[in-house]
């Protein structure tokens, strides 16, 4: 069992139980983890749909792996020292690799592990064609789930598709069979509306899971108004992604039509605020204390 998951989740129920709703943007790499907390986040989202785009220039269809996802996440996990949320998709397979899906993001020291109930592959849950297995097998995928991390105090957090697919209501009542399963956050992914919003909080208990994405099928609605309807917890998992993608493309096209950047230093950071970003001035004092006392 890893220390650190037991630390990070601990930290993670505090949070969500805390008055103010959890604002927690997405990460695909340690150094958007990393940015992430320097601005003030109490938590990481390891967005699967951002590893998938960014590692690979591919679309979130179900394409990335455990592994590949695990070897991002455990990079996100080392960079900072708030909880990480991990998107384990539908747990790469049955209840039997769910079980090895939760032992091993438990490893890399992960305070929750998203599941969610789409048929495999799966797809974004802002995109359509969209199917979800049987309300049965998703709950003994969530208990397969509650058995593997023990009484490591790893946060469950159960997602569900049934709005896209069968519609509000099939959808609430897999999230209540979700929460008797054992799961600790309901995640109901795509409400078609403010309204469709505020009845997942009103008629699944515990705490719940918001999910804004930008030019997606749920309306945008500001965390303060998420959080009187009974959020506990927003993701938003591409904003960061998506701005980033813009500002490259920017100054990728710069250069191209230029043949320099002189014009656009102002959309970069400095080097001094790379440096500092990246940790330099640590690493210069290990390399003084350990590296040069030895030659």
């Amino acid at each position: 069992m890893n220390s650190a998951t037991i630390e990070s989740a601990t930290r993670l129920r505090e949070l969500l139980k805390g008055p103010e709703i959890v604002i927690a943007p997405g990460a695909y790499d340690g150094l958007t983890a990393r940015l992430i907390e320097l601005e003030g986040f109490p938590v990481v989202y390891a967005t699967g749909a951002g590893i998938s785009n960014s590692q690979y220039g591919l679309a979130d269809m179900g394409l990335t792996s455990m592994a590949e996802i695990l070897s991002q996440v455990y990079k996100m996990v080392g960079a900072v020292s708030i909880p990480v949320v991990a998107d384990a998709d539908t747990g790469y397979g049955n209840a039997l690799n769910i079980f090895r899906t939760v032992r091993e993001f438990m490893r890399a020291g992960v305070a929750a592990v998203q599941i969610e109930d789409q048929v495999s592959p799966k797809r974004c849950g802002h995109f359509s064609g969209k199917e979800v297995i049987p309300t049965k097998e998703a709950v003994l995928k969530i208990q397969a789930a509650v058995e593997a991390r023990g009484d490591s105090n790893l946060v469950i957090i159960a997602r569900t598709d049934a709005i896209a697919v069968h519609g509000l209501s099939d959808a609430v009542e897999r999230a209540r069979a979700y929460v008797e399963a054992g799961a600790d956050a309901i995640f109901a992914e795509a409400p078609l509306s403010r309204e469709e919003l505020a009845e997942v909080a009103r008629l699944v208990p515990g705490p719940k899971v918001a999910n804004m994405v930008e030019g997606g099928r749920t309306p945008l609605v500001p965390a303060a108004e998420l959080r009187e309807m009974g959020y506990s917890m927003v993701i938003y998992a591409n904003c960061v992604l998506r701005s980033a993608i813009l500002a490259a493309q920017e100054t990728l096209r710069h250069l191209h039509q230029q043949g320099h950047t002189i014009g656009i230093l102002g959309r970069m950071v400095t080097m001094e605020e790379r440096n500092r970003v990246t940790q330099k001035a640590w690493l210069d004092d290990l390399e003084r204390r350990y590296v040069q006392l030895g030659l």
